[in-house]
């Protein structure tokens, strides 16, 4: 290895795609954000891409970096400047290094095992969730078998493995183990949270509850508005407010019809497709608590940022959420429409016992952080050199 080679290779596709899309950051992109924050003074960039691969060099990974962290209004044409100045990458050209890919992106795209062997990289995966694998009826038609795919190439290919959680490392091995494919060294790390801005104390309002999330069919966010439905049926205008704050995805057009055309539920749901997270941290300090209703997660950042701020949270009964909610949210099953019921009409009292119990148990919560999750990766990532 030459001086001028960066110690570290970082794949930025999955944020480069982002930004080309213009679509807003979700809970995975804010991963990769870290890690480019984290590693990008000491890694060159990685691009793959259906017509090229390349590894940068150093001056180009430099100005792809800036470009990702802040994308300017003419990013696309930038971007492609940068990747018309890179030359193909030559045999060996990874030299060993690490090469971290923090999105599962291109696992599964043809020629991608080949590319690590003749590159000659040494390659770190962050696994993230196994849900198409668990969970495919939740997520678009062939992402189960991608997903399979790409799982077979971590396990087949991995110098290590981080993951978000012991619930997801858990569901790697168990599939490692199911179709008799090795597990390499691994690092379950819980995500940092980025602290939000203290907001302004928001104005007297209805109790009001927040969803916070991608509209996509495992976040459940059906549930919800059923129970919805039933509260303004009951309570007419004295019914709490729920806000729902995400992009909408996919495999959800029965919640996309009901939020469209349910004209009951106006004024009484709203929905928000884009905010700031001064404007997020600003809707759930003044909400009655986070409902979280997923059927399966990885993670789950907005559980762990509602906890931060001092906000209670009603989830899912999830290995994960049992693992990173340190015993403070209250869980309930999600398919349990009476039981989430009951606890929204609860929590939306003043007096509310359950939801001042929640606030007493929030003194002993540690909200996970940048610094820890890095200090555990790069002290882990000596035990692999």
């Amino acid at each position: 290895m030459s001086a001028n080679d960066s110690p570290v290779l970082l794949d930025v596709t999955r944020l480069a795609w982002r930004r080309w899309a213009g679509r807003h950051p979700t809970g995975i992109d804010r991963v990769c954000l870290a890690y480019l924050r984290h590693f990008g003074a000491r890694a060159q960039a990685v691009v793959h891409h259906r017509r090229f691969r390349r590894i940068f060099d150093e001056g180009g990974s430099a100005r792809v970096f800036d470009l990702l962290a802040a994308p300017p209004k003419n990013f696309r044409t930038a971007f492609v400047r940068e990747c018309v100045r890179q030359v193909l990458p030559v045999e060996r050209a990874g030299k060993g290094r690490f090469y971290l890919n923090i999105g599962h992106t291109g696992l599964d795209s043809d020629g991608f095992r080949d590319w690590v062997e003749k590159t000659d990289v040494r390659p770190v995966y962050f696994v993230h969730d196994l849900i198409p694998v668990t969970h495919p009826h939740f997520c678009r038609i062939g992402e189960a078998l991608r997903h399979r795919g790409r799982m077979r190439t971590v396990l087949a290919t991995a110098a290590g493995v981080i993951a978000n959680s012991q619930a997801t490392l858990g569901e790697l091995a168990d599939f490692a183990d199911r179709n008799g494919l090795p597990f390499p060294p691994s690092l379950a790390a819980w995500l940092g949270s980025e602290p939000f801005s203290k907001p302004a104390k928001a104005g007297p309002g209805p109790p009001t509850f927040v969803a916070l999330g991608t509209i996509e069919a495992r976040k459940n966010h059906l549930l919800l508005l059923g129970i919805w439905l039933k509260l303004v049926e009951k309570l007419g205008e004295k019914a709490p407010r729920l806000l729902i704050i995400g992009q909408r995805g996919w495999e959800a057009e029965d919640v996309f019809g009901i939020l469209d055309g349910e004209a009951a539920l106006r004024g009484h749901v709203v929905e928000i497709n884009r905010a700031s997270d001064l404007e997020i941290a600003s809707r759930l300090e003044s909400s009655r608590a986070l409902l979280f209703p997923s059927n399966a997660e990885g993670y789950g950042l907005p559980l762990v940022e509602a906890l931060a701020l001092g906000v209670p949270v009603i989830a899912s009964d999830l290995p994960v959420f049992r693992e990173i909610g340190q015993g403070v949210p209250l869980l309930l099953d999600p398919a349990d429409e009476s039981g989430w019921e009951a606890a929204i009409l609860d929590y939306a009292r003043p007096e509310s016992a359950g939801r001042a119990a929640q606030l007493a148990r929030m003194k002993t919560f540690q909200p996970p952080n940048w610094p820890a999750h890095f200090r555990a990766v790069d002290e882990w990532l000596q035990t692999l050199r």
